[in-house]
């Protein structure tokens, strides 16, 4: 862990592996793994149903609350793809290594095809992908210390590249 307890935080758009990469990092630095979207569920219901019954804003307020309670385990943190939007997110992540997974259109097709991710329901659920991350991508590049893709190759790859990092970054910071 680092000096001050800061975590590593995933950030990237719907699809890009941020979850299943995450568990995965956790495990190979024995720290704990914190999902927002996973905490949100867990204490609210599904998403989509947020989104149905209250609207996007108010899903927005649950994730920040997920967010500042996955930043204080000191473990790996996968944020939503709309996470970085509050601009308090953006603050608190200035304390935290930030890595930004990135996907090519091509690949997460069909990672998302069929999805029930609210802000993919759309006659065209690949153009909507591409325009909201279109609109997120200067956030997040200019959040992310690290940028990682993960269109291709094995999933162990980016984790092992992730762990080696931060056990790098950690001991620069001794």
């Amino acid at each position: 862990m680092t000096s001050d307890g800061g975590c590593v935080v995933l950030i990237g758009p719907m699809g890009a592996g941020k979850t299943s990469i995450g568990r995965r990092v956790a495990k190979a630095l024995q720290r704990p793994f914190f999902d927002t979207d996973v905490a949100v569920v867990r204490e609210h219901g599904p998403i989509e149903q947020l989104f149905t019954d209250r609207g996007e804003p108010h899903f927005r307020a649950l994730e920040r609350d997920a967010v500042r309670q996955g930043l204080a385990t000191g473990g790996v943190v996968s944020l939503g793809g709309g996470a970085v939007l509050h601009p308090d997110t953006r603050a608190d992540l200035a304390g935290h290594r930030v890595v930004l997974l990135t996907v090519e259109p091509r690949v997460v097709a069909g990672r998302v095809r069929g999805s029930a991710r609210p802000l993919l329901q759309s006659n065209d659920a690949l153009a909507r992908w591409t325009e909201i991350y279109q609109q997120r991508r200067p956030i997040y590049d200019e959040l992310a210390d690290l940028t990682i893709d993960t269109s291709t190759g094995p999933l162990q790859h980016v984790v092992d590249a992730i762990a080696a990092w931060t056990l790098r970054t950690d001991q620069e910071e001794l």
